[in-house]
């Protein structure tokens, strides 16, 4: 995930050219692939292979439409909304003046097909299939790579998905999960949790004799890895020590003997604060005693770095969902309305230098200085305004210098006045659940809500359930991947101004105004995260999928990010106390790691 605005660099961009074995009768238009941005490139091409080169000299369409199209990806990241609706007409201009190569290939030849990335354009071609792959091939760092096919592209999808059985009787049935990297290493993290609440603890005013606290994490890093992985390690650790004490304190008081809802939230909140301080404070703390760079830089990593976090907690006893949420990653309440289609409700509210609530709490903590938030980002470098980590923008200005001269860092921003901007102190929501009537959650990283809005990703598990149900999940499925849904339209209620406000739109919505997109949606996997990751990349555009797939490290963030998905099922379930794996809907590798 990028969360820093970096002074922009003029060094040449390499040129990537994606291709895909598959024969063809005739030369490929050069046709643009709708849906990816990126940023500009400056430098010429010098050197192409033969047929790319008579492709690129005898296309006749606008640069300069190209280039506002494809590049507005990057213009969005620092122009903000306001820049957005002027380049609607510019994107359907560009997606209608395709233009065919006026240079005919033999029909006998087989060609592959191809993606060509250069100078702001990103468009299909054809290559000759005498022409070799090669690495890099002259100083303008072009390389030639082999673009996965669809079977490829499925396989990489599912490379990291779990899904888990959970048959204790409690109100969770399942839980998906399934992640896909753009950074390498991936910045994203998860972790999940299932505790028996020990009889000293337990009211069980349900009458049921045994009851759960089940966590759910995800955990959206920018600047490197290491806040997130620490996220994983401690953070579940610290909330459930917080929630034990909560919990014991209220059933030794005979007049109590459940804690409050305000109770549990404060138990919440003390301890997202209290491993922040560790990560950030603390670490300050040894690193002046050690007096060691090498000590400085393993225990500073995670400081320096960041993370975004989101973790819910159900309590079985009680059926409280509660959703913490410090950052934008976000979480979304899937329940059957009155009409029998499923509604879609935000249970976080997205937290960044550009949502109201948060400029509002800012400007009220550090009044008189207009750099708090700007162009949505706190003191107009970072986005989100409450995360793990993030020292520059907690630590003061005396301890970034002292920092700075005895180990390594940067310089303080100019607009660092009264620290701290960014807390780690998460806004938490509480949900009844009724596992009586199916509800589900999907939690996930923001590359997932740059793609789809909170109804699509809704209705698209609501879709995958239908299918499931119909029993059409196996030998039929690849019907349903070669023609899409039978209903024209997704199973979900349409939304209302007052669910989506503090949330933004998809990028993909705002910045091409996409008419029609469910008729890209496609149902072919058996675990539901991985659904939805699919169908963000491009659903049944097999060759978007592919693309956005394809692309490695580092280059394929400016087109898609790091992507986490967790999907948790509520329901009424045997109770034979176990966990088990769900193996048609888990990767081969992860068969081993039954979880409790």
């Amino acid at each position: 995930m990028s969360r820093v605005v970096v002074q922009a660099s003029r060094a040449v961009r390499p040129v990537w050219i994606l291709a895909a074995n598959r024969p063809s009768a005739q030369s490929i238009s050069n046709t643009s692939v709708r849906g990816l941005r990126t940023y500009s490139s400056s430098r010429r091409s010098t050197f192409l292979p033969v047929a790319l080169q008579t492709s690129m000299h005898l296309r006749r369409f606008s640069i300069a439409a190209l280039s506002t199209a494809v590049a507005s990806g990057a213009w969005y990241a620092y122009q903000g909304d306001a820049k957005v609706q002027s380049l609607v007409s510019h994107v359907r201009g560009f997606a209608s003046s395709a233009v065919t190569s006026a240079h005919a290939e033999d029909p006998s030849d087989p060609t592959r097909r191809a993606l060509l990335v250069s100078n702001d354009q990103f468009y299909t071609t054809t290559l000759s299939e005498d022409q070799p792959l090669a690495k890099t091939t002259d100083d303008s760092d072009r390389r030639v790579l082999n673009m996965l096919t669809p079977e490829q592209a499925t396989e990489k999808l599912r490379k990291n998905e779990e899904s888990l059985l959970v048959n204790r009787g409690n109100g969770v049935i399942r839980y998906d999960f399934s992640q896909v990297p753009s950074n390498s290493p991936i910045e994203d993290d998860h972790a999940e949790m299932i505790v028996e609440v020990p009889s000293d603890v337990a009211v069980n005013t349900s009458g049921n004799p045994n009851s759960d606290w089940n966590f759910w994490a995800v955990f959206d890093g920018h600047s490197g890895w290491t806040t997130s992985a620490k996220l994983r390690t401690k953070l579940i650790g610290y909330v459930a020590r917080e929630l034990n004490e909560t919990y014991k304190a209220a059933a030794t008081d005979a007049s109590v003997l459940v804690p409050s809802s305000e109770a549990v939230d404060a138990a919440i909140k003390k301890g997202f604060v209290l491993l922040d301080h560790h990560i950030v404070n603390e670490s300050v703390d040894k690193v002046l005693k050690a007096q060691s760079r090498r000590v400085a830089a393993e225990l500073l990593a995670p400081a320096l770095s960041g993370s975004c976090a989101l973790l819910s907690f159900y309590d079985s006893d009680s059926k409280n969902l509660k959703v913490a949420v410090a950052g934008d990653s976000r979480a979304v309440l899937g329940r059957r309305g009155p009409s029998g289609k499923w509604t879609a409700t935000p249970l976080s509210e997205d937290q960044t230098g550009g949502t109201p609530s948060e400029i509002k709490r800012l400007r009220e903590e550090h009044p008189g200085e207009p750099y708090v938030t700007r162009n949505g980002r706190i003191l107009g470098q970072l986005e989100p305004s409450r995360s793990f980590g993030d020292a520059t923008y907690k630590w003061t200005k005396d301890i970034q210098d002292k920092i700075k001269q005895q180990f390594f860092g940067r310089t303080p921003s100019p607009h660092l006045k009264t620290p701290p901007y960014v807390t780690a102190e998460p806004i938490i929501t509480t949900t009844k659940i009724d596992p009586t009537q199916g509800d589900f959650v999907v939690m996930a990283t923001d590359g997932l809500w740059e793609m789809l809005s909170n109804e699509e990703v809704v209705g698209l598990v609501g879709s995958w359930l239908e299918q499931q149900q119909s029993g059409n999940g196996g030998s039929k499925a690849w019907l349903q991947s070669w023609f899409g849904f039978e209903q024209k339209k997704l199973p979900v209620e349409a939304a209302n101004d007052a669910s989506t406000e503090g949330q933004r739109r998809p990028i993909r919505q705002q910045q091409y105004d996409i008419s029609g997109a469910e008729s890209r949606f496609v149902v072919e996997d058996k675990n539901a995260a991985t659904h939805l990751i699919r169908n963000a990349m491009g659903g049944k555009d097999r060759d978007m999928v592919s693309a956005l797939l394809t692309l490695p490290s580092p280059y394929s963030r400016r087109y898609r990010d790091d992507v986490t998905v967790e999907v948790i099922f509520f329901g009424q379930g045997p109770d034979s106390r176990t966990v088990a794996i769900n193996k048609e809907a888990t990767a081969e590798q992860e068969a081993a790691k039954a979880k409790l």
